[in-house]
């Protein structure tokens, strides 16, 4: 069975990318959304699917562009 949220730990792994370069991303208002259960930070399932779907779009469109 699936969770039906990530970890930070587990979102990095699973999208292999590293911890720094998600809170880059955060910075930089490309992470994927993130919830707040008391002092723990989550990204739900769906979140991360809208973020890749965000992604591939963004690429399309810069392959598009150039």
């Amino acid at each position: 069975m699936l969770p039906a949220a990530y970890t930070i730990a587990e979102f990095c792994d699973s999208h292999r990318i590293s911890r720094s370069k998600l809170y880059e991303l955060w910075d930089v208002g490309k992470g994927p959304r993130v919830m707040c259960v008391g002092t723990k930070k989550l990204i739900s399932m769906e979140a991360a699917a809208d973020w890749r779907r965000d992604l591939e779009k963004s690429i399309q469109s810069d392959a598009v562009a150039a």
